[in-house]
C-alpha cells in the first residue's frame, strides 16, 4: 500500500529536487537518531550513578557514620520527588485498577514515563503530518501521507522488537527494570498499529476519490503485495485490541500464543508487502527479523545449556500452608547467583506452553570437590557440583494453581517433577553502596528481600559493603506463611554478626488471635495488622547512616504506598527508591 517514489510533488517549503520520498526516509532516520540519543542520555545518568555509587561504597567501607552521604541534594530530590519517582497523578502507579479477581485493566505509568511516551508520540503524529500539502490536493496529501505512515511504522518496529526480547540489551546498559521494558514494548506496539492503520485507510481514502469505498476495498485483492500488506494490518490491529490489558490477564495462556502467531503474521505480511514492490522501507524490516530470531535462539540455548546434560535438572516441588509452594530446581551446571535476579520456569507437565517469570529466592552453591570430599560414587559428585534455585510461588489460576494442587495431593505434600530454567535475567539494582538500607516485602514479595538479606549481612561480616542497617519490613496475612523461607531465614539468622545490622519486623494482617504475635527478640519483633509506612520510615532516617536505599516488591497497594513516603523525605536525607514489579 505504498509506493516505491513515495510521491514527486515536493510540499510547500521543501527545495527543489527534494522529493517526499527522500523526506520520508530522513524523518524515519531522525526517528531512530531520537531513540539513540535519548537511550545515550540514559545510559549517561546510569553510568553516572554507578560511578557514584562505587565512589560511596569504597570510602564508606571503613567508615560508621558516613554523614556526607547522609546529605540530600536539593536539586536531585526535587528531580526524584516530582519527576523520576512521582506517579502519574496522586499516589498510584503499581496499583491494578481491578475488576475482578482474574480481571483488571493494568496500571498508570509513572510521570517520567508518561511524559517520555508522550513525548514520543507528538514526535510521531509531527513526523507524520510535516510538509504534506493538506490544503491542495486531496490524492496528493493522502498519497504522502500513505507513505510517510508506513515508513514511520516499519521504523518503530525496530525499538518495538529490541523491546520485546528477554535478551534485551537495553536492560543492562540502561539499568530499566523488566517492569518498564514491558510498558515501552507495549506503547511502542500501540504507535505501530496506529500508524499502520493510518498507511492502510489512506490508502483506501485515495483510492475511492476516484473509484469509490467499495471498489477501493476491494481492490485489496487484485495485487499480492496489496494482501500482504491488508494482513499485515489487521494483524497488527488484533495484536492491540488482545494484547489490552483486560484481555491479556483475562486469557493469559491463549494471550502468549495468539499474539506470537500474530506478530509472526504481521512481519511476514509485511516483509512481502514491501519486498514484492522492492520498497526501501525493507531495509529497516531486515533488521527485526535478526532481532527475533536472535533473542529467540539465545532463550533456547540458556535452556539447554543450564538444564541439559550432566544428569540433568531435578525439581522438588513442597506445597506450602497458605496455598503456595516452594520449588527447588537443582541445576545442570553451576549457576552464579545476584540478588534480584529472577528466572522464566517452563513445566511441561504441568502446563506444556507457559512460562513464567519469579524471583529467585535462595541459591545452593555448588561445593568445591577438594580431595577429602572425593569418593563415594558418580551421582554423589555430580550432585556436589550443582546449584540449587528456590522460588516461592503463590498459586493463583491457571499453571500455579495446577502447580499447588498437584504437590498438595500428594500424602507427604512433596512432588518431583520436571521443571527446565530460563535465565538469569535482571539483579542490575545491588543495594551495596547503602548506609541504610530498608526492604519492604508484601507476601511472595519477600523471595526478592531474602537474598539482598543474605548478601548485605554477608558483606558486613567481610567488610565489603557500606551497608550498617538492615531494616526488613514483611506483611503477611497469617503467622502460618512464615514457613515460606523458615529453612532460610534460619541460616540467615545464624550468620556473623547478623545482630549488629540486621533487624527485622514482621506484620500480620489478619492474625487469628494475639496467641500467635509473639516477638522472639529484640531484632526480630512481630507486630498485628499493618504497618505504618512514614512512621517507619520516619524512624530509621532519625538514625540513618550514609545515603537511605528503599526497596519494595509485594502488591501494587504497598509499591505505592512506599514510593509516597520516600517522596515526603526526599528533602529530610538522602534517600533512594528501588521498586521490584513484573507486569505482564
Amino acid at each position: 500500500m505504498a509506493s516505491k517514489t513515495g510521491g514527486d510533488i515536493p510540499g510547500e517549503g521543501q527545495a527543489a529536487g527534494w522529493t517526499p520520498a527522500m523526506e520520508d526516509h530522513s524523518l524515519a532516520n531522525y526517528l531512530l537518531y531520537i531513540t539513540a540519543i535519548g537511550s545515550a542520555l540514559v545510559i549517561i545518568w546510569r553510568v553516572t550513578m554507578m560511578v557514584t555509587r562505587y565512589v560511596r561504597t569504597t570510602t564508606s567501607l571503613n567508615n560508621d557514620t558516613q554523614r556526607f552521604f547522609a546529605r540530600p541534594s536539593y536539586k536531585l530530590s526535587w528531580i526524584k520527588k516530582h519527576i523520576l519517582y512521582a506517579p502519574l497523578w496522586r499516589k498510584r502507579h503499581n496499583r491494578e485498577f481491578q475488576l475482578s479477581s482474574a480481571v483488571n485493566v493494568g496500571t498508570l505509568p509513572s510521570r517520567f514515563q508518561f511524559l517520555f511516551l508522550v513525548a514520543y508520540f507528538a514526535t510521531n503524529v509531527a513526523f507524520a503530518v510535516i510538509h504534506i500539502p493538506f490544503a491542495g490536493s486531496a490524492a496528493d496529501g493522502l498519497k504522502q501521507l500513505r507513505n510517510r505512515s508506513g515508513t514511520l511504522a516499519t521504523v518503530n518496529m525496530i525499538p518495538l522488537f529490541i523491546l520485546a526480547g528477554r535478551n534485551n540489551p537495553l536492560i543492562p546498559l540502561l539499568g530499566i527494570s523488566f517492569d518498564t521494558m514491558n510498558l515501552l514494548h507495549r506503547w511502542f506496539g500501540r504507535i505501530v498499529a496506529i500508524e499502520a492503520v493510518v498507511h492502510t485507510l489512506a490508502f483506501y481514502a485515495g483510492s475511492a476519490l476516484k473509484e469509490g469505498w467499495g471498489a477501493a476495498f476491494l481492490g485489496t485483492f487484485d495485487a499480492p503485495f496489496l494482501i500482504y500488506g491488508f494482513v499485515a494490518t489487521v494483524a497488527m490491529v488484533v495484536i492491540l485490541f488482545q494484547a489490552a490489558s483486560i484481555s491479556r490477564h483475562a486469557f493469559y495462556e491463549f494471550f502468549k500464543i495468539a499474539h506470537i502467531i500474530l506478530a509472526v503474521a504481521a512481519v511476514v505480511g509485511l516483509w512481502y508487502h514491501l519486498g514484492l514492490k522492492g520498497l526501501d522501507q525493507l531495509k529497516w524490516l531486515i533488521a527485526v527479523v535478526p532481532l527475533w530470531l536472535g533473542d529467540r535462539s539465545l532463550r533456547i540455548a540458556r535452556v539447554i545449556y543450564h538444564n541439559f546434560g550432566k544428569g540433568g535438572t531435578r525439581t522438588l516441588v513442597e506445597a506450602l500452608p497458605g496455598n503456595a509452594v516452594r520449588v527447588t530446581v537443582t541445576m545442570a551446571r553451576p549457576w552464579d547467583f545476584r540478588p534480584g535476579q529472577h528466572a522464566y520456569l517452563y513445566m511441561p507437565t504441568i502446563s506444556f506452553w507457559q512460562s513464567h517469570p519469579f524471583s529467585l529466592a535462595w541459591s545452593e552453591e555448588a561445593e568445591n570437590l577438594t580431595a577429602d570430599k572425593l569418593a563415594m560414587n558418580r551421582q554423589d559428585i555430580l550432585g556436589m557440583r550443582k546449584t540449587s534455585m528456590s522460588f516461592v510461588i503463590r498459586a493463583r489460576t491457571g499453571m500455579t494453581n495446577t502447580l499447588y494442587e498437584r504437590a498438595a495431593a500428594n500424602p507427604d505434600g512433596r512432588l518431583i517433577t520436571r521443571c527446565l530454567v530460563e535465565g538469569p535475567y535482571g539483579g542490575e539494582h545491588m543495594l551495596d553502596s547503602y548506609g541504610t538500607v530498608m526492604l519492604f516485602a508484601g507476601g511472595v514479595g519477600i523471595t526478592h528481600a531474602v537474598p539482598h538479606v543474605r548478601h548485605l549481612v554477608a558483606g558486613f561480616a567481610n567488610g565489603t559493603v557500606a551497608t550498617r542497617k538492615v531494616v526488613l519490613v514483611w506483611i503477611i496475612q497469617s503467622p502460618e506463611h512464615l514457613e515460606w523461607i523458615r529453612p532460610w531465614m534460619t541460616q540467615i539468622l545464624a550468620m556473623d554478626r547478623r545482630r549488629e545490622i540486621l533487624r527485622i519486623m514482621l506484620f500480620v494482617s489478619r492474625p487469628r488471635s494475639t496467641k500467635e504475635i509473639h516477638s522472639p527478640s529484640s531484632t526480630v519483633q512481630m507486630f498485628p495488622g499493618r504497618p505504618n509506612i512514614d512512621t517507619l520510615m520516619g524512624m530509621e532516617m532519625e538514625q540513618q547512616v550514609g545515603t537511605m536505599g528503599v526497596s519494595v516488591c509485594g502488591p501494587g497497594a504497598l509499591s505505592d504506598e512506599v514510593r509516597l513516603s520516600v517522596r515526603r523525605k526526599q528533602y529530610e536525607g538522602a534517600i533512594e527508591f528501588i521498586e521490584e514489579a513484573f507486569s505482564w
